[in-house]
């Protein structure tokens, strides 16, 4: 592609960023920085925008890059956190108080259990089952091919299970295949 103008990549950061900076932000944990990265990942993404061929939607160019930023971060600070389940879970006008507080410890649980897991099966299940990309989308995100994804996502989902008996909690319901 071309080098485009700035009004034009102003359009794709107005359509992107929020998006970007949600992934971004359940791979950090940490506002700041996950602005910061969100920053560096539109930055990085306008100097290579001439690199991008088409073959991907430009959504999924954004997110490959802006993984490839996180990651880098992530292995300079020798972590990798998830994120806080509070900010993410909506509610519904039906729920009592006690419904939502039951609803938040489950998926606290089950948050706290992924984030026990190796990086790849982390990756996977925020990108398959949290951000709902299509295999195709996750494997030209991690730059796997389709039956990896597969494969990795059925095994994370094993070890997650695992994990959760492991801590004496088990609820089919936050493991669910959809």
């Amino acid at each position: 592609m071309e080098r485009i103008s700035a009004e034009a990549f102003e359009d794709i950061y107005s359509e992107y960023s929020d998006r970007i900076y949600g992934y971004i932000f359940l791979l950090v944990n940490d506002k700041e920085v996950a602005e910061d990265l969100t920053q560096d990942t539109f930055i990085k993404a306008y100097k290579y925008m001439s690199q991008f061929n088409g073959e991907s939607q430009i959504f999924t160019w954004l997110v490959r890059i802006s993984r490839n930023v996180a990651i880098d971060y992530l292995r300079k600070k020798n972590r990798f956190k998830f994120f806080s389940i509070e900010k993410f879970q909506l509610q519904s006008d039906e729920e009592t108080p006690t419904e939502i507080m039951i609803k938040g410890e489950k998926v606290t649980l089950l948050y706290e259990a992924i984030r026990h897991l190796k990086l790849s099966y982390q990756e996977v299940l925020i990108l398959r089952k949290i951000k709902e990309f299509s295999i195709k989308e996750t494997a030209e995100i991690l730059n796997w091919n389709e039956n990896k994804v597969k494969i990795t996502t059925s095994r994370a989902l094993a070890a997650l299970k695992k994990e959760l008996q492991k801590r004496g909690e088990i609820h089919e319901e936050l493991i669910r295949i959809r």
